[in-house]
């Protein structure tokens, strides 16, 4: 099958850096351009952090264009509590040999689909500010795209951030309204983090998979995770760390990995006490569905998607504009 068309916004921590592996190595994702926002990190770092795992990919010709600073009504709320201060477990990264383009995020986000309609597929991986700005200048925006991938919301109502939301939800809560109220399930889909909490931990002997594969970027993305494998254990609970933005990559690459999806109307809360919190109505008489909301995918086959990719040698991109890069990982701790 030929690679998927993909415009990818992120906020790049370590959980998203690994989504970014996937993309740029396996051969299924065709990456036009990366866009970055605030929320795991200020948009700088993220900045950084998106170019650092291209290019642990080989992938150092895929531009990177910086965007939203901060959401759209409230103060930043980072989650480097979470993904360590630099969002990539303070593993002391080199910097990278690339660095962010001119052009601002809400501008690509507009003017891709435009010149290409129809044929790109947008994956979020991130609070929605920047696709709530492009959709406030352009409310037909998601007709443009093939189809929109957002990780995004808590279907069950079981938080990560807050005890009924996921961050990239509860951080812009404002832009997450925009994106539902301009949405079709037939041209957008949520993977909340329910499905990462059920279908992608990284238990113990997975982990121990992954560090044995010893390719570059399966080194990476074991140690980039420390900081979140410290969090899942002492506030999550879960049975190791989650990877919610590879798992929502993993569905855009192969739709044929989810095993439960549902259709249904869906608000988001701006109110302090439920800030974030997605209100599914699912009552006979509900407003028409506006969101496809994925429930399960193939934990094995997206486990194995990931090992597969993890294991591929990099092989630095030699098109037009690139640069021929050897992964760096930084020192050993």
């Amino acid at each position: 099958m030929p690679a998927v068309p993909l415009i990818i916004d992120t906020d790049t921590g370590s959980d998203d850096a690994v989504a970014l592996l996937l993309a740029a190595a396996g051969g299924l994702g065709d990456i036009r351009a990366v866009t970055t926002v605030a929320g795991n990190v200020p948009v700088g770092t993220g900045t950084r952090n998106a170019l650092i795992s291209l290019e642990t990919a080989g992938r150092t010709d895929i531009p990177v264009h910086p965007g939203c600073a901060r959401p759209m009504t409230r103060p930043l709320s980072s989650a480097q509590q979470v993904h360590g201060e630099d969002g990539m477990g303070d593993i002391g990264l080199p910097d990278p040999t690339a660095a962010g383009h001119g052009t601002h995020a809400v501008e690509v986000l507009l003017s891709r689909p435009r010149e290409h309609p129809g044929e790109l597929t947008l994956v979020t991986l991130a609070p929605l500010t920047n696709i709530a700005a492009a959709l406030l200048r352009d409310p037909a925006l998601f007709t443009r795209y093939r189809h929109v991938y957002c990780m995004a919301g808590a279907a069950d109502l079981r938080g990560n951030i807050a005890p009924t939301a996921e961050f990239n939800v509860w951080a812009d809560p404002e832009a997450a309204r925009i994106v539902t109220q301009a949405a079709t399930p037939e041209k957008v889909t949520w993977i909340g983090w329910d499905v990462s909490r059920q279908d992608a931990v990284m238990t113990e002997a997975d982990q121990r998979r992954l560090e044995r594969l010893g390719t570059p970027m399966a080194t990476f993305a074991h140690r980039i995770n420390r900081t979140v494998a410290d969090w899942a254990r002492d506030v999550t609970g879960l049975a190791g760390y989650d990877l919610p933005d590879p798992v929502a990559m993993a569905v855009a690459l192969r739709p044929g990995l989810v095993v439960e999806r549902e259709q249904a109307y869906v608000e988001i809360s701006v109110g302090d006490d439920t800030r974030g919190q997605m209100i599914i109505d699912r009552r006979v008489s509900a407003p028409a569905p506006n969101l496809t909301l994925v429930r399960r995918v193939d934990e094995t086959g997206f486990k194995e998607l990931l090992f597969d990719t993890l294991a591929t040698p990099v092989a630095p991109h030699t098109g037009s504009g690139a640069a021929t890069a050897t992964p760096r990982i930084g020192p050993s701790s």
